[in-house]
């Protein structure tokens, strides 16, 4: 059984191959139970957790298993993460794999798998909400997916807005980089909104999204919270990642749920349903649609599979 690294995983992968990776996974046949995020001391007032996300196709079986310790001070992380992977035929061990790495690849490469359905063919600035260590992955990907001429970036913190801008100058030279300077504003100016923050509050207002835009909101998972208004919700054509864990978690689409203004017949399929072309993707230029995703395993699986064949020297099939 093979042991891969942070390191290891990253200079596996390629953004083209990922998201043709993740396309055939989620058209293809798979199981993939809901997920267990488990509290490690609820009565005692700690967010501790530990969390299990198993997934299976004809192929491998994969467990992601992370734990998350919020009052970790540095230089010790507050998540860690591993995805053990078996073969599907006879359920030996294949690899042991960074899951950190992998969650990266996965996560920005949901969201702009759903981009290749959602935005239009020709949208060419993005607006990303959020400088955390997702956000070059989310750049990255989306530009494998669609011709941007610009991106917006907007954060609580300008100096990391600006380290960020820094940074992709100089990895994506032909984009133009700029600071938002306000969510309002940029959105009024962007075909693509993509918002991963771990903000509580709403960031994103229907009314400022202009017709033909596509947003994607990843960063909660809280049935409680949300990024965007309900207005933002109602716009659009809204599609989700998974049923099982967003009816669960996504306040996006619980909370408008709740105040009787949204049903989840409304959703119009799951990234699987887009995929398997089961459901239409994007019908017209002007239409807002809207993507929701919380994460599944199913990602983790396709990523994690096509690292350890890219370590073997084999090609994915």
């Amino acid at each position: 059984m093979k042991v891969l690294s942070a390191e290891q995983v990253h200079a596996s992968l390629q953004w083209s191959s990922v998201l043709d990776v993740l396309q055939e996974a989620y058209a293809g046949s798979y199981t993939m139970p809901q997920r267990q995020v488990l509290k490690l001391d609820a009565e005692g007032g700690s967010n501790d957790a530990f969390a299990l996300l198993p997934a299976w196709n004809d192929h491998v079986i994969a467990v992601k298993a992370f734990t998350y310790f919020p009052q970790n001070a540095a230089p010790i992380p507050s998540l860690h993460s591993q995805i053990l992977l078996f073969e599907r035929q006879h359920g030996q061990p294949l690899a042991l794999i960074d899951g950190t790495s992998v969650t990266y690849w996965r996560t920005a490469g949901v969201s702009a798998l759903a981009s290749r359905f959602l935005s239009r063919e020709d949208a060419r600035t993005l607006l990303l909400i959020g400088t955390g260590r997702l956000a070059p992955f989310l750049i990255q990907a989306h530009a494998a997916v669609r011709p941007l001429q610009r991106v917006m970036i907007s954060g609580r913190s300008s100096a990391k807005v600006a380290a960020l801008i820094e940074r992709m100058k100089t990895e994506m030279p032909h984009i133009e980089f700029t600071a938002a300077s306000t969510v309002e504003a940029a959105c009024a100016e962007a075909d693509i909104v993509v918002c991963a923050t771990g903000s509580p509050e709403i960031l994103v207002e229907g009314a400022w999204i202009r017709p033909g835009t596509f947003t994607d909101f990843l960063g909660n998972h809280h049935a409680d919270h949300r990024e965007c208004d309900t207005a933002m919700v109602t716009r659009s054509k809204v599609y989700v990642d998974t049923y099982i864990n967003c009816m669960k978690e996504a306040g996006e689409i619980l909370i408008p749920i709740q105040e009787g203004v949204f049903t989840q017949e409304e959703i119009q399929g799951e990234l699987a349903d887009i995929c398997a072309g089961r459901v239409a993707g994007r019908s017209t230029p002007e239409e807002i649609t809207l993507f929701k995703s919380v994460g599944a395993a199913l990602g983790d699986l396709a990523v994690a599979r096509a690292v350890w064949l890219a370590q073997e020297g084999a090609e994915v099939a």
